[in-house]
């Protein structure tokens, strides 16, 4: 499943847009202003990000300049309500793939989503293998394998074990997991997190020598043999 990062402001647009996405598959982290925008990027791999132009704290337009620095291949599409011919140009000049003027329709957005994603596959470089004991996982096919056995994977699931993976030794609060995973409005209230922790052991565990995910009392979990 492809991760997308949302840095939008307005929170009902920001709903909306997540919630259509994740009907459709993808896995979606938001952002209400522009440097926790950078924030989640930093700390996240994602395949692409929608980054509305007029944010609090950093604009979507040093958004997309900061993260052209060091990421100069994802997909990057403008949301704005603005749409003069030279404000589209400043956005594509600053590094943006594609701009879409506000109000639009869900089904466009989606359409421009897939066309950048389809385009990034072509020069996608070669998979990235996350590596943990006899645990491995294909970030480019999604693929998990366990001393050298396929598991299946649902989208939350394959979330949580590349965070894990990309933070391996570390105590992982749930608010972080949280974050990274459901993106910033989730309940963290619920026990969704543990839940879903249950699931995954349960994949990656069960039938393996051996537990990979351990608990932290009060702290959260940690990958560690």
């Amino acid at each position: 499943m492809n991760r997308i990062c949302l840095v939008e402001d307005e929170h009902k647009v920001a709903a909306f847009i997540k919630n259509g996405l994740e009907e459709n598959e993808y896995l979606v982290n938001v952002a209400t202003d522009g440097a926790r925008g950078i924030e989640l990027i930093d700390s996240n791999n994602y395949d692409l990000l929608i980054l509305d132009i007029m944010l609090p704290l950093v604009t979507g337009i040093d958004v997309c300049k900061h993260v052209r620095q060091t990421n100069p291949h994802i997909p990057i599409l403008f949301l704005s309500a603005i749409g003069a011919v030279e404000d589209k140009v400043l956005g594509l000049k600053a590094g943006a793939d594609d701009y879409l003027v506000k109000p639009f329709h869900f089904t466009e957005l989606l359409a421009r989503i897939e066309a950048l994603l389809r385009r990034q596959t072509i020069d996608r470089p070669e998979a990235e293998i996350l590596k943990f004991a006899d645990l491995e996982l294909d970030t480019a096919s999604k693929a998990a394998r366990r001393n050298g056995k396929s598991i299946t994977l649902t989208a939350k699931e394959y979330a949580l074990l590349e965070l894990f993976l990309r933070n391996q030794g570390k105590i992982l609060s749930r608010q972080f997991i949280a974050e990274r995973v459901w993106g910033i409005g989730f309940d963290t209230g619920t026990n969704f997190i543990d839940v879903y922790i249950s699931f995954l052991r349960n994949k990656i565990e069960k039938g393996f020598d051996g537990k990979l995910l351990h608990t932290a009392i009060g702290m959260g979990y940690i990958l560690k043999q």
